[in-house]
This record gives structure tokens, sequence and C-alpha cells, in this order.
């Protein structure tokens, strides 16, 4: 990173010239500019790796050089310092371009590793494709590619939402595989697995004698993300305690473990995931709104299976080969109705079924009879699609809708009536009374 150019921006003298040599001394060549107006002749005259720029100046706003100095300069990383309105402003700055923020007053510590981080950003991330949800040609799946390649490129906090069962979890790996940090450890939790009263020291760890247990000092999560990502899981659950505590951590990047004197600075990239609406949760008083911007700075949303069933061959085959089955096939007849049934579960319902269906396969092809979808709500939407308030025969109606059911899942079992009665819950008996009831007699098999 020898003789990377820096532009920095500042109107106090004192600072500015503290920067620059702290700069310097890491190996730099650092450019001054204490306004505006200085920043953009710098820009037009000079070419920069990194920008570093104070937010308010004399004459404007730092946040509205960011434009001007990635218009210049697409590749390169711009970070802004202020020591006002925190997460507003950071997370203004980071979704107007601004590689990551830098609070006042600079320890030159987290300089060196905001430095450190965006020039080796730079530098370009793997090409690789990292795991199986991001097989598939649909327009959906393309779009989410497109979007990883560009949230990997910076520091800001990205939200995942979406299903269960379409791949947060997945999206945040491919984050981070493709970031400079991929060789760095990726941390995740599951935010609601974690017992409340020893929340603070998972994530912060702890010293020993701070609390009764604790015999040893211990490394929180943060510690062991150091230099990588933390994926927080299902971040809703978070009580909001230590949701304070965690907006500190993001803001400040630095933790004091429970029982210790003294912080510690941290280099960590933080993701979060959630399948609930979280504005709805801020909207109730259950997540802190100012957590919820500064998490929320890029959003990520997963797509369901639903979205994409087109590229349910791609991932039958792929998930197939990774549990062994590399010359089982799926019949027209199995992919036809994969591609056409609702999956609730998404990625994760369509891996449990093809395991299940290698397992009951007895030759080289799966048939409908080994695949076993499960009962749906779909089944009575598409039999009936009555409007409740045209229903004018409560008991006229709730037969018809039996009857459309029995129909629908004797079709989807092929008219094996042991099969249909098995995942309607009834007894041969039961079964065969509604058949004669409902004149579906064996003549329809």
């Amino acid at each position: 990173m020898n003789n990377k150019r820096i532009l920095v921006v500042e109107d106090e003298k004192d600072i500015r010239n503290l920067l620059c040599i702290s700069l310097e001394r890491m190996g730099f060549m650092a450019f001054p500019a204490a306004t505006l107006t200085d920043a953009k002749k710098l820009i037009s005259s000079e070419t920069f790796d990194m920008g570093l720029t104070d937010v308010r100046l004399p004459d404007g706003n730092g946040i509205d050089l960011i434009k001007s100095f990635k218009k210049a300069f697409p590749d390169a990383p711009i970070a802004v310092m202020t020591a006002y309105d925190t997460t507003d402003v950071a997370v203004d700055a980071m979704k107007k371009g601004a590689f990551d923020f830098l609070p006042k007053p600079i320890r030159h510590e987290r300089l060196k590793a905001l430095v450190t981080d965006a020039l080796e950003n730079k530098s370009g991330s793997s090409d690789e494709t990292p795991e199986n949800f991001l097989i598939g040609e649909t327009s959906p799946i393309k779009q989410l590619r497109s979007l990883i390649g560009k949230v990997s490129l910076t520091q800001a906090p990205v939200m995942i939402t979406g299903e269960s069962g379409t791949g947060k979890e997945l999206v945040a790996r491919a984050i981070h595989q493709k970031s400079h940090r991929r060789d760095m450890p990726f941390v995740a939790v599951n935010c609601g697995a974690i017992p409340s009263e020893l929340m603070e020291s998972e994530f912060f760890g702890h010293v020993k004698g701070s609390f009764t247990g604790a015999h040893a000092d211990k490394a929180g999560l943060f510690q062991a993300a150091e230099g990588g990502t933390l994926f927080l899981d299902e971040v809703a659950d978070l009580p909001l305690d230590m949701q304070v505590k965690l907006l500190r951590a993001i803001q400040e990047k630095a933790i004091r473990p429970v029982g210790a004197q003294k912080e510690i600075i941290t280099n960590v990239r933080v993701l979060s995931a959630t399948h609930r609406t979280l504005i709805d949760e801020v909207e109730k008083g259950s997540f802190r709104q100012d957590l919820y911007y500064r998490l929320n700075v890029i959003h990520v949303e997963t797509p369901t299976l639903r979205e994409r069933g087109e590229d349910i061959p791609l991932l039958s085959r792929y998930i197939l080969d990774s549990l062994g089955g590399e010359d089982i096939k799926l019949s027209e007849q199995v992919l036809e109705r994969l591609k056409t049934y609702h999956f609730p579960g998404n990625v994760r319902e369509l891996e449990n079924l093809l395991h299940r269906a290698l397992a009951l396969c007895e030759d080289s092809l799966i048939l409908p009879e080994n695949i076993q979808l499960p009962f749906s709500k779909d089944i009575v939407n598409e039999s009936t699609g009555v409007d409740a308030l045209e229903i004018n025969d409560l008991d006229a109606y709730l037969a018809s809708v039996e009857k459309s059911i029995i129909e629908a899942v004797l079709d989807a079992e092929q008219w094996n009536r042991s099969k249909a009665a098995e995942r309607l819950n009834l007894t041969s008996r039961q079964f065969r009374y509604k058949l004669a009831k409902y004149g579906l007699s064996s003549e329809n098999e």
C-alpha cells in the first residue's frame, strides 16, 4: 500500500495536520484540504486512492463531496468523519456511497484499521460463486447476485430479510466471501438462542471474576469475528437493553467486556437478518428505531422459491448431487409437480423433500409416489375460490369443499386410496365412507 494517495478534508488545522502526519507514518501520501472548494480543486487536478472527509465544512457539507469524489474515482473508497449525530450522519453517508465512517475524537488504531480495510477492499473480491442458493438463471436470483457483488465492496451494515428457508445466512456468507474479509472469520449467531442473562457476556466477553461462574477470561463474539464478519440472525429477538449496547458497539467500533476497565477497539463488519417486518417491531416499541436505521443501511431481500420456480430443476440437480444422488434423476411428472407447488418452506423444504425422495427411490428415477408433498391450504384455494360473503348454505358449501379437497388429494396421489387417507389423517373406514358419500367410486381411479 506504499505511495497510496489519500485526500484529507478537515477544516480544523490541528486535526488536519495530525491526520496527515498519522497517515504519512503509515506509509501513505496525504493531501490536505480545509474546505469543500479546496477539496474539489484537488479532485480535479490530482488522482486519489482514497478520500477522508469531515461532515461539517465552512462552505458546505462533506457528504456532498462523496458524489464528486466517486464520480472522479469510481473505484476509490471515501469515508466520513463526524462528531455530530453519529447514527443519522453515518447512515446517510453510507447510503450515498461512503465506504465507512469515523467518529470523533479519532483514535489512531481506528484510523489505521479503517484505511487499511478501505484500501484492501479496493484490491478486488472473489468472483467465485459461494453457495448453492446462488444457482439459477431467473431474474430474482440474477438481481440478488448483482446486489451481493455491490454490497461486498462497502463496509455498510446490511439487513437481510425474507421468508424462512430462503437462505438469509447464505446471502450473508456470500457477502463475506466476496469481500476483502473473506480470509478472516465469519461468525454467525442466532440472537434468539442466547439466554438474556448471558447475552452481554456472549457478545462482548468477560474477565475472570466479573460474575459468579466467571472462572477465566472469555472472548465474545465480536472478538471471535475480529477482522471478519459478525452475522446476527433473527436480530429482532434481541431484548431492548442489549439493543442499546449493540448500537454503541457498532457506532463506536469498540466493546467493553463484562467486568473490564477499558474498551477494546474492534474491526468487524456487522450483517443482520430477520424474517419479521422490522419496521413493524419499531412501531410496536420492541425494536429501537436508532438501531434499525443503523443496521438497515443497505437492504437485501431474499427471493422466495415461488418467485423463481424455473430454477427448481437446477437447484434439484445440485441438491441431489450433494446428497450423493449423482445418478438419480427426477421424472418429468415430478418436476412439473415441484414447479407448481407453493413451497412455504422455500429452498430448505425442497432439500428436505428431495432427501426423503432419495431414500424412497428404488431405482435411478424419482417418481411422483416418491415425492410426498404436504397437504396445503392452497389445495382449498385452488379447488374452491369462493368468496365467503357469497355463501348462502354453509353445510352445502362445506360438503363441496370437502369433496374438492378429497378429489385434489386423490389426484395428487394418483388415486392411491391408502396414501390419500393417510395424507388426510383419516382411517380407511372413514375414507371409504366419504368416497361413497360423494360418489367418488373406484371407477374414477
